[in-house]
């Protein structure tokens, strides 16, 4: 079988059609550059190259070769840049995990980066409570995950990603009934939609460590594992919720949004510390530091 640097030999003649500017181009002199064309001849099995002491030209072979030699080379020259991005993690796939709350602000930031940095790489999203991502993360079903702090073993890595504010969603009819500035003790025996402690655990856990700090005991309605459902409770007039603030841009007729006098929350992203893909590095050395102002 012949070899690429046999091809290159070849195509390289007819497109100056002279072997010394063709072995000036390829760095080569003349002896090895034709030794190359007879070999590629001799596998080929076929003669290419109409030679004579002045010129030398294409023969019907030639002809029918050239441009298959061509896309040969090009092909391998897109592979081997295809590795060396591959290697790079500027192309590959990226498998993210999100929490409902990060997919109204915190994802489509990410994914926007991501795409300026790497616009080569294919990206899998899945929208995951925080406890089903540690799951996916342990099982290597993810490369990312974006969600609440959340207890974890140590095969996994987690960094700060985002902070933001709690909101209160409370129905539009009850609105005059609750101040313009609400701070947790606001809701101390209202009717209140909290999260679930199992599918939103990591939520159930920070607002239930707040509520007791400050010594305040809602009235707790119904537990809920997904924000939609809930600010939908909220707009029936079920009671009040808190959520981040990044998901009050989830717009729910009948519900209005005031920002809770409190800490904010925090959103992490997190991978396994053995994960070797490419990509992962790249977002953990060029985009993750770039959310430090945030």
């Amino acid at each position: 079988m012949f070899e690429l640097s046999q091809l290159r030999c070849f195509v390289a003649v007819p497109e100056v059609v002279h072997f010394r500017r063709a072995a000036e181009r390829l760095n080569m002199t003349q002896p090895p550059l034709r030794r190359q064309i007879r070999l590629l001849e001799h596998h080929v099995g076929v003669q290419l190259l109409e030679r004579n002491s002045r010129t030398v030209s294409l023969t019907a072979a030639g002809k029918a070769f050239f441009p298959e030699a061509a896309r040969i080379l090009r092909i391998a020259e897109e592979a081997t840049f295809a590795a060396r991005r591959a290697a790079k993690g500027e192309q590959g796939n990226l498998a993210i995990g999100f929490t409902s709350a990060s997919g109204y602000s915190l994802l489509p930031e990410v994914v926007r980066r991501l795409r300026e940095c790497a616009p080569g790489v294919s990206l899998t999203l899945k929208e995951l409570v925080s406890t089903s991502q540690v799951e996916a993360l342990n099982a290597g079903e993810l490369d990312l995950g974006l969600l609440r702090p959340h207890p974890m073993n140590g095969e996994l890595e987690s960094r700060l990603i985002a902070t933001e504010s709690l909101m209160l969603a409370i129905p539009e009819g009850e609105a005059d009934a609750w101040p313009l500035e609400p701070t947790l003790g606001d809701l101390h025996g209202k009717a209140f939609v909290m999260y679930s402690p199992y599918e939103a655990r990591p939520f159930y856990l920070m607002l239930s460590e707040r509520f007791a700090r400050a010594s305040v005991v809602p009235d707790i309605v119904e537990h809920i594992g997904q924000v939609h459902t809930m600010l939908a409770l909220v707009r029936a007039g079920v009671g009040a919720a808190l959520i981040a603030e990044g998901a009050s841009r989830l717009k729910f007729d009948g519900i209005v949004m005031r920002r809770l006098a409190t800490e904010p929350v925090e959103m992490v992203c997190t991978w396994r510390r053995d994960n070797d893909n490419p990509v992962l590095a790249l977002f953990r050395q060029r985009i993750l530091p770039s959310f430090d102002s945030k």
